[in-house]
């Protein structure tokens, strides 16, 4: 899922993953720029992925921490300049240029578009976007972890009653971690998906099972919201 541009990134990870292994690498340091995370947070808004989509990349992810982003607050050009300057090789990948991919798309058509319509200052706007997006997505899941375990019967089933009275961005993300759980793939697993789940909650009117990403089913049972695989 996710089309050839997802494929080869999970095969990229994989690579690095396998390399740190090999080498005991306590970290891996990634090349993202400035630039880099102002063409996450466009893909994410034209996805309408919800906040978490426009945070962007961490400057810190994966198993343990293992990669650094550190040039995030650098732009493009000045980081090619700074390898240059120190004789340390540059290698530009030829998908970037590659108009059949989106991203490539975008870097090369659509932000000097909006800088041509809106002026220079859009890939920094667009990175702070990002920083100020992910200060609010980690609060709001924060929230929903804690707000999970109160909507949950004894046996662990969600109550549609108690989700009916959480805000709506926490109660979505408590729907997330329970679809995701039950085996959804997370990069599979869109807003509308998420939406659909939701209206058994916000607008009941006897409407069957959702299928979902994975062979995940949820449904409404009795009060309750039955979230599995089939």
């Amino acid at each position: 899922d996710g089309g050839p541009e997802a494929a080869a990134r999970d095969a990229r990870y994989a690579a690095l993953d396998a390399a740190a292994e090999r080498h005991g690498a306590a970290a891996v340091l990634l090349g993202h720029t400035r630039d880099d995370q102002a063409e996450t947070v466009l893909l994410g808004l034209a996805r309408g992925s919800g906040t978490r989509s426009l945070s962007g990349m961490a400057a810190v992810s994966g198993a343990a921490g293992r990669y650094r982003r550190p040039f995030l607050q650098v732009d493009r050009q000045t980081a090619r300049k700074a390898c240059l300057v120190q004789s340390i090789p540059v290698w530009d990948d030829p998908h970037n240029t590659d108009p059949a991919y989106t991203r490539s798309r975008l870097r090369h058509e659509g932000l000097p578009a909006l800088e041509k319509a809106l002026g220079k200052g859009v890939v920094e706007a667009l990175a702070r976007t990002a920083r100020l997006s992910r200060d609010d997505a980690d609060a709001l899941d924060a929230w929903a972890a804690d707000a999970e375990r109160s909507v949950r019967d004894a046996s662990g089933q969600l109550e549609c009653a108690k989700l009916y009275g959480l805000p709506p961005a926490v109660r979505r993300r408590v729907l997330r971690t329970a679809v995701i759980a039950a085996g959804a793939p997370a990069g599979s697993l869109f807003a509308r998906h998420i939406e659909e789940v939701d209206r058994l909650i916000t607008g009941w009117r006897g409407q069957g099972a959702i299928n979902l990403p994975g062979r995940v089913e949820a449904t409404r049972q009795g009060g309750r919201l039955v979230i599995r695989q089939g």
